[in-house]
Formats: structure tokens, sequence, C-alpha cells
């Protein structure tokens, strides 16, 4: 009895694998709580990764919770859902007023497709590639909703790498920002801009989805979405809804993707070589993506004759609103009178943009 009751318990299974993931689970932990880096993701990802890591649960098993909520994932529920309520929590006046920078938004996705070279030339295949290419645009539910459709084997590693960067935007970002500008760069004051009025940002949305639906249109799950979120916010007649998708809907859904994002980093297929390797590579695709934006708001500030401060473009990556405060901070440091949050936020929802329609060019190409 003693015997049967001793290989019941996970303590008669547990190997050294399940105790370096309970040591991850607990950075995460700390690097969410402590730190408060994107905890409402991080925590529940990491409990997920918890919860999984004990042998003999069963909580991924057929019929178990876990393997349950999967299910989301799986069928491409759970990022829309986020997109939609990212979409009604954002005000996207501040790139119709400057429609500009979309074009910083745009070239901070070259990261994602020099990533994506990178990749495959070494040891990943082109769907794998994709997936880890799609990280440089520091969008979460982006990267699982891609990865999920092309390479979902590497979905624990990839959606761990792009939560745990978009965390670290406050900490990577300026140093590639002060890297790559003078300090007289970073002085640049801009002009306010203009009011949008609320016809524009009305038809704003229906304008994106339009376009989007017909030059890309394995790119509308995720943008329709965000676009749909918008319109609820900006139309002025449907408060409720707006505020339940940027709310009640959106928590539940992150709680829920967080999990089982998490209860995908078993200790038998998380701790590997790869794992290592898309970690690196994720790291340099934020990077690349960051020093892109920064390099062509270079050029903006020259083709304007200094009207741009080139530390918008380093919020052309899609971690709405973080980006644009990081630069807000920087440009705040070097001159008080200077204030680029709103001139940040127009290629930070750019970025957004941006991102999903590069994961619907993947889609498309690589047949998800």
């Amino acid at each position: 009895m003693l015997e049967m009751l001793w290989s019941s318990t996970g303590l008669s299974i547990i190997t050294w694998r399940e105790l370096v993931m309970f040591g991850i689970v607990f950075l995460l932990l700390y690097l969410g709580i402590h730190k408060k880096y994107e905890p409402l993701l991080l925590i529940p990802i990491a409990f997920g990764a918890f919860l999984v890591n004990f042998p003999g649960s069963g909580i991924l098993g057929d019929d178990g919770l876990l393997r349950i909520l999967y299910e989301g994932i799986r069928l491409g529920i759970y990022p829309p859902l986020i997109f939609l309520g990212v979409g009604a929590m954002t005000d996207f006046g501040p790139l119709i007023a400057n429609p500009r920078s979309m074009l910083l938004g745009a070239a901070a996705q070259v990261g994602i497709f020099l990533t994506f070279l990178i990749a495959s030339f070494v040891q990943f295949t082109l769907p794998e590639s994709a997936s880890i290419a799609i990280i440089a645009g520091a969008d979460g539910p982006t990267a699982i909703f891609l990865t999920s459709r092309l390479a979902p084997e590497l979905l624990a590693p990839i959606a761990i790498a792009a939560y745990s960067y978009m965390a670290l935007v406050p900490i990577i970002q300026p140093k590639i920002m002060y890297f790559l500008t003078t300090k007289e760069e970073r002085m640049i004051v801009m002009e306010q801009l203009r009011v949008v009025s609320r016809t524009e940002k009305i038809v704003f949305p229906i304008v994106v989805t339009v376009f989007a639906g017909l030059l890309v249109p394995s790119s509308i799950p995720l943008l329709g979405m965000l676009m749909l979120g918008n319109l609820l916010r900006e139309s002025g007649v449907t408060k409720r809804l707006a505020a339940t998708a940027q709310n009640e809907l959106v928590n539940i859904v992150t709680i829920f993707l967080g999990l089982t994002v998490g209860a995908t980093a078993q200790a038998d297929s998380f701790l590997s070589g790869r794992t290592i390797f898309i970690l690196v590579l994720g790291v340099m695709a934020f990077a690349i993506a960051t020093a892109m934006g920064v390099l062509f708001g270079k050029l903006a500030k020259v083709l304007t004759k200094g009207k741009i401060n080139p530390l918008i473009g380093g919020a052309g990556v899609s971690a709405v609103p973080m980006s644009a405060r990081v630069v807000h901070q920087i440009g705040q440091k070097e001159n008080k009178d200077n204030f680029l949050l709103m001139h940040a936020m127009g290629p930070n929802v750019a970025g957004v943009i941006g991102s999903a329609i590069a994961a619907g060019l993947f889609l498309s190409l690589l047949g998800g």
C-alpha cells in the first residue's frame, strides 16, 4: 500500500526537467508581480506552465480543463477577440491626423521580414521562420494567431518570447534609440497634431477594413476585429458594447489565452536548443524592428527639414502604448517642452495594423 501510495504521487516521477520549468515559472512570476512586466499576461502564462508541469496531473489530457480551453487557440478564437478589445481601447486619431506616420509603422515591420530570411537560412522551415519573425512586431496575439496556424509545436517559446519582449520594451528600446540618434535629434519639438473629426474616426476603420480585405484577405480575422472594436468606440452609439469589449471580454479572454499558452510549455518539448535559439532570434527581431523604425524616422527628419523627431519611429512596433510612452519619456529627458506621446501613437497604431497585415501575408503565402 505504501508503494502504491508513493507511485501515485508526482514525487515518484518528477524529473529535473520539471524542476527547471518550475524555476522558469518562478522567474516569470517575479517579472510579472514584482517588476510589473506585462503582468496581465505573464502571470496567467506562468501559472499555466506551472500547472501543466506537475507530473500526472492530467490537466492537459483529452478531457482536461486546459485541453478544452486550448480549442480557443487552435480554432483561432482568442487572438481576434483580444484585437476587438484593443481596437475598443485605442484612439486612432494621431494616425489619422498624421498619415505619414503610417510609413514609420511600416518601416518597423521590415524587422519581421529580415528575421524571416535569417531564420529560414538556419535550421527552421518557412512556416516556423514566419512564426518566429512575427515576434519582431511585439504583438502577442498576432504571434499566437500566426504560430497556431503555421507552427503550433513552437507556440510556447514564441508566445513567451513575444510577451516577454513586450514587457521589456522600457529596457530594450531606449538603448537602441539612444544609440541611433543624437541629442539634437532627440530634442526636436514637433508641431501639435490637428484635431480629428468624429466623421474621420468613423470612416477610418471602415476604409482600412475594405483595403485590407481586398489586398490581404488573410489579415481580416485580426484586422477586421481590431477595426470593429474601434468602430464601436468611435461611433458613439455602442458605448455599452465598447465598454464590454475593452473590459469584461478582453479580461476573460486574456485569462484563457494566458493559461492555455502557458500550458503548451511542457518540459519535454520546451527545454531544447531550439527554444533558446527562438528566444535569441526573437530579441534580435525586436531590436531590428525598433532600429528600422528609428532609422526611417531619421530619414523623415531630413525629408521634412527637421520637423519630425526620429524617436517616434521607434514606436512603430505593436507594443501599444508602451513604445509610445518610452519615446515620450526619452524626449522629455532631453527637452522638458517635448511632448511626443501623441505623435508616437501614430506609428504605434500603424505598427499594430502592419503586423496584422504581415501575418496575413505569411498565411497567404505559406498556406496556413
